[in-house]
């Protein structure tokens, strides 16, 4: 039986989980692991703009893979014919390509497999092989959702977080400096983890988040971005209906824009620096690692954060 009585553990309020009907792992490269292991493709295409995780499990499998570009609208540059026994992933960038998504459902059916990373609100498109991670949500240690209708016949164990938690608990104690070399150590201690369950920590923390305030929250701040900044911004991108947006991608040739707002404790986040590696210099995939610069609109900040950040760009 459950232990009654004793000291308290962390309070977190309980609302119901927003991906309750997923398989529950430990992180999203995982998830695409246990979509290869199930289907047993003999070569992905994977974009150009991912990722450098998304290759840990291509190696650990020796599955063959294949890049592709894409265009201006974070859409496929060319039409990809598959084989019966091939795949393709499409990242649904920033939580805004939804619409697209679908269209891509139609054309491709279940040798698609959709990387909702960046789109935790993105409702899964049936039959269509799709994965979630929490951290870039959330704040919480790990964890992620998988759909997919091909199950692996084995048993998993269950991943444990609370040594994962320090990065969580400094930003709030200290700063969010004290806690970066914390976050930056559970990032690489994620790199060749297993296939595990969800622990319990994750899962719980998961239940105890607002999901509809949350979803408001960035809504706005993304429309408050958008209105402000939109003349300036050289990758269109509209707030679909039902989306709910990752970050506020702004993409502007303009020099030393991120550095100047992470000087005025303004962090943004650079979606992802190995593609610079990938690339060449005159590709937009390499451009858009280099120069895109990704302004946080979540929860925890409403219109005056918004406001100070509109002000830090244009002084």
């Amino acid at each position: 039986m459950m232990p009654i009585g004793g000291y308290f553990s962390l309070e977190l309020p309980l609302y119901e989980e927003f991906h309750n009907d997923a398989l529950r792992l430990n992180t999203g490269r995982n998830c695409l692991e246990y979509i290869l292991r199930a289907r047993k493709y003999s070569k992905v295409y994977i974009p150009y703009y991912t990722c450098g995780v998304i290759l840990e499990p291509f190696h650990k499998l020796n599955i063959p893979y294949e890049y592709y570009r894409i265009n201006i609208h974070l859409e496929l540059a060319s039409d990809i014919q598959l084989k019966e026994d091939e795949a393709l992933i499409y990242t649904n960038y920033f939580g805004l390509k939804q619409c697209y998504t679908e269209k891509l459902a139609q054309q491709y059916g279940s040798n698609l497999i959709v990387d909702n990373t960046q789109a935790f609100y993105s409702k899964p498109i049936p039959g269509i092989d799709t994965f979630y991670t929490c951290r870039k949500f959330f704040g919480v240690p790990d964890g992620a959702y998988l759909y997919t209708d091909q199950k692996l016949d084995i048993e998993l164990e269950q991943d444990q977080s609370y040594e994962r938690m320090f990065s969580l608990t400094k930003r709030i104690d200290i700063s969010p400096e004290a806690g970066y070399q914390d976050f930056r150590f559970v990032s690489e201690a994620l790199i060749g983890q297993p296939i595990k369950k969800m622990s319990k920590l994750t899962n719980r923390m998961m239940q105890g988040i607002d999901y509809g305030a949350v979803a408001h929250r960035r809504r706005t701040n993304y429309e408050i971005l958008q209105n402000a900044l939109a003349c300036e911004n050289n990758l269109a991108l509209t707030l679909e209906k039902d989306a709910v947006p990752m970050a506020y991608p702004f993409f502007v040739p303009v020099h030393g824009l991120r550095e100047k707002l992470i000087e005025n404790k303004i962090f943004v986040a650079r979606y992802w620096p190995n593609v610079l590696e990938w690339c060449k210099q005159d590709d937009l995939e390499y451009n858009l690692a280099n120069s895109l610069v990704c302004i946080p609109v979540d929860q925890r900040y409403d219109e005056d954060d918004m406001k100070i950040i509109v002000k830090m760009i244009y002084q």
